[in-house]
C-alpha cells in the first residue's frame, strides 16, 4: 500500500504516525511507499518513523500525482474540504478526521467495529467521527444488535487534547497560573460545558455531532439522543456517562459478558475492588474500556455505562487506520 498523512505535524498527525508504525511492526498492515505532508511552514522538517527519517512536503493540488493509494487527513476541515476531492479524483482513498465530510450522504461514517460494510461504498472519501462518538458507538452497537436501543443519554468529560495544541498549551499555562488563549475560561481546576460553538438551540456544535453521527453510523436516523459535552482538566482521555434505554428486558449479568465478549472493548467493572475505567489508564492503548454497568431504576429496561478511550487513539487515529486496514484488501 502507497499511504500518505495529510497534517503529520499536528496532533492527531504524529499519532498516526505512531499507530501506523505499531500497526506495520505488528503485521497488521503493509507499507510500501511513504508520504507525509502539511502546511508550507511545516514543509522541510523531518519526521521519524520506522528507524527512518521521513520529509514533510507541503500539500498541494499535485501532491496525489504519485499513485497513493490511501490518505489518513488530519489537516482541518478547510483543507479537507479543498484537497479531498482532488485526491480521490486521483484514485487515492482519503480517510478525513475533520468534520468535513462526516454528514455527507455519499460518504461513509465508520466505526470498524460496529460497520465495516459502509466501506465497500465509499467514492473516494471515509469521514472518521468525532473522537466522543467513536468510543461510544463501540459500546453501544452490542446492546442495540441484541435488545435494540431505544433511547440515548450522553454526558461526556472530555480531555484537552481534544482541542488539539491550543487546549493542551492552556491546561499546561493555567497550571502555572496564567490565562487561557484556547477556551474562553480558564481549564486548571475547572469544567467547561462547552465544546465547540453553541447552535441557535443552545446545543454546542460537538453535542448536535455525536447525536448526528451516533445516527448514521448505527443506521438509526430516527433515534432519539440527547448530550451534553463538558472539557475537564485532563490531558488525554475521554470519559463518558452513557444511559440508554433497550428496547427488550435484560439480565445484568448477561448484558455485562455480551460487552465484555464484543469487539474493541475491554470490561473494567469490579466495584468491590475499585476496579472502573479511567482516562490514565486508557492512555495510548487502542481499546473502549467500559465500567459501572448498572441498571437505571428509572425506566423500565434501563442501563447506565461509564465509558472511556483514548482520544487521539480510538477517538482518531487508530479508528483511521483500522479503516486503511479495511481497504488494504483491494488496493
Amino acid at each position: 500500500m502507497r499511504l500518505a498523512v495529510v497534517g503529520a505535524t499536528g496532533m492527531v498527525g504524529q499519532s498516526f504516525l505512531k499507530v501506523l508504525e505499531e500497526y506495520v511492526q505488528k503485521g497488521k498492515l503493509r507499507i510500501d511507499e511513504f508520504y507525509l505532508f502539511a502546511s508550507a511552514r511545516s514543509a522541510g522538517r523531518k519526521l521519524p518513523w520506522l528507524g527512518g527519517e521521513y520529509e514533510v512536503e507541503e500539500l498541494t493540488a499535485q501532491s496525489f500525482d504519485r499513485g497513493i493509494d490511501v490518505a489518513l487527513f488530519s489537516a482541518g476541515g478547510a483543507a479537507s474540504l479543498q484537497y479531498a476531492p482532488i485526491a480521490a479524483s486521483k484514485g487515492c482513498v482519503v480517510i478525513d478526521n475533520s468534520s468535513a465530510w462526516r454528514m455527507d450522504g455519499k460518504v461513509p461514517l465508520i466505526v470498524p467495529e460496529v460497520n465495516p460494510e459502509d466501506v465497500q461504498w465509499n467514492k473516494g472519501i471515509i469521514a472518521n467521527p468525532n473522537c466522543s462518538t467513536a468510543q461510544a458507538v463501540v459500546a453501544l452497537w452490542p446492546l442495540h444488535k441484541r435488545y435494540g436501543i431505544k433511547r440515548v443519554v450522553y454526558s461526556t468529560y472530555q480531555a484537552v487534547s481534544g482541542a488539539g495544541m491550543g487546549g493542551w498549551n492552556d491546561l499546561v499555562e493555567g497550571l502555572n497560573g496564567r490565562s487561557p488563549r484556547k477556551f474562553p475560561h480558564p481549564i486548571a481546576g475547572n469544567c467547561l460545558p462547552h465544546i465547540d460553538v453553541f447552535m441557535e438551540d443552545g446545543y454546542t456544535k460537538e453535542e448536535h455531532k455525536m447525536i448526528n453521527e451516533t445516527r448514521k453510523i448505527m443506521h438509526q436516523p430516527d433515534l432519539p439522543i440527547t448530550a451534553t459535552a463538558v472539557r475537564i482538566p485532563v490531558f488525554t482521555g475521554h470519559s463518558e456517562s452513557i444511559n440508554a434505554e433497550l428496547n427488550s428486558p435484560f439480565e445484568l449479568e448477561e448484558l455485562t459478558q455480551l460487552l465484555a465478549n464484543s469487539p474493541g472493548i475491554i470490561l473494567q467493572n469490579d466495584f468491590t475492588n475499585n476496579e472502573y475505567p479511567m482516562p490514565l489508564y486508557a492512555d495510548g492503548r487502542d481499546e473502549v474500556f467500559v465500567g459501572r454497568i448498572r441498571r437505571d431504576y428509572s425506566v423500565p429496561d434501563g442501563v447506565n455505562l461509564w465509558v472511556v478511550a483514548d482520544n487521539l487513539r480510538k477517538g482518531a487515529a487508530t479508528n483511521a487506520v483500522q479503516i486503511a486496514c479495511l481497504l488494504n484488501t483491494t488496493v
